[in-house]
């Protein structure tokens, strides 16, 4: 009997631990962090004519991700209360209660820790620095302060999520070029509606939590027209990595299709407005990002492949 009551506490221990792991990993947000780990990927890719060498791109990659996801927990530990009030979140581990404050904490505080030890150590000076300021930018000035003060709190706070790709190139390339810059703001510009179209269907939940997003304060008509004004900006930045022989064909072809669809979504957005309709404007947003990333990505060794051909024949 003792041996059957000790297998049992053996096994709800073992259980307890996996539910656990389970949800310190959702703290780290995995899904946003994937996104923000591809573009700084890209980033080091698009900084060299040839391949990223193995140790920088695992280290950097492995820093990176855990500053992200230190971030993420700041974040929710920040928001837990809002959190508590909003449908989208209250399934969270500290609203829900399987996880409490200080756990949280010690959880950050350790992912941010040993991504500066990594990228300090691993990588250079300059990635581990841009790398905490966008940490600070994000967890603390935008989610603490910014967040609840100002409905353009996605715009400013914007510039701390669009740094991912500035840190994949100067983690190669140990500085900042104009081509890095120009991968900022394209995410620079692509947050505002990508947040908005989410806000737009959540707005009571915001209003609830006391969020001032930009339906909260300014309404839902005011917030599709920045939406599409915001797109028309974006279709047009997009456009830059051609026109300044960043990329080529390959990616302006790709690039031309993905704005048309989403300057589409953002026009029926505006005209005639649906939680659906923006639910999907939301999700293809996600969809767009990836896809432009991916689109530089394969246009960049494109023309590697076409040059490398061109000097072995001549």
């Amino acid at each position: 009997m003792k041996t059957d009551t000790q297998a049992l506490s053996t096994r709800a221990g073992k259980r307890r631990v996996v539910v656990d792991m389970r949800e310190y990993l959702e703290l780290a947000k995995p899904r946003v962090v994937s996104l923000i780990v591809f573009t700084a990927v890209v980033g080091m890719f698009l900084s060299t004519s040839s391949m990223v060498p193995w140790n920088i791109l695992v280290l950097a990659t492995l820093g990176i991700a855990l500053a992200a996801g230190s971030a993420a927990a700041i974040n929710h530990l920040v928001e837990q209360r809002s959190d508590a009030l909003m449908a989208r979140t209250r399934a969270r581990p500290l609203p829900t209660g399987q996880l409490n404050s200080r756990q949280a904490i010690v959880f950050a505080g350790c992912l941010g820790t040993v991504s500066m030890l990594v990228l300090l150590l691993g990588v250079n000076l300059l990635t581990a620095v841009l790398t905490f300021v966008s940490l600070i930018g994000y967890s603390i000035i935008y989610t603490l302060f910014l967040k609840r003060r100002t409905p353009q709190n996605i715009v400013i706070g914007g510039a701390a999520g669009a740094a991912p790709p500035v840190l994949g190139w100067t983690a190669v390339t140990g500085e900042i070029s104009s081509d890095a810059l120009l991968l900022f703001l394209i995410i620079f510009v692509w947050t505002p509606p990508h947040f908005w179209a989410l806000a737009l269907y959540r707005e009571q939940e915001y209003a609830k939590a006391g969020i001032p997003m930009l339906p909260v304060t300014h309404g839902a008509k005011f917030t599709r027209l920045y939406v599409l004004l915001y797109v028309i900006l974006l279709a047009a930045v997009t456009l830059l990595p051609f026109a300044t022989n960043m990329s080529g064909l390959v990616y302006l072809v790709g690039v031309v299709a993905l704005n048309v669809v989403f300057l589409w979504f953002a026009w029926r957005l505006y005209r005639r407005y649906s939680d659906t309709l923006a639910r999907r404007t939301f999700g293809y947003s996600i969809q767009y990002l990836a896809l432009l990333f991916a689109l530089l990505l394969i246009d960049h060794y494109r023309v590697f492949i076409t040059e490398a051909l061109q000097t072995a024949l001549y």
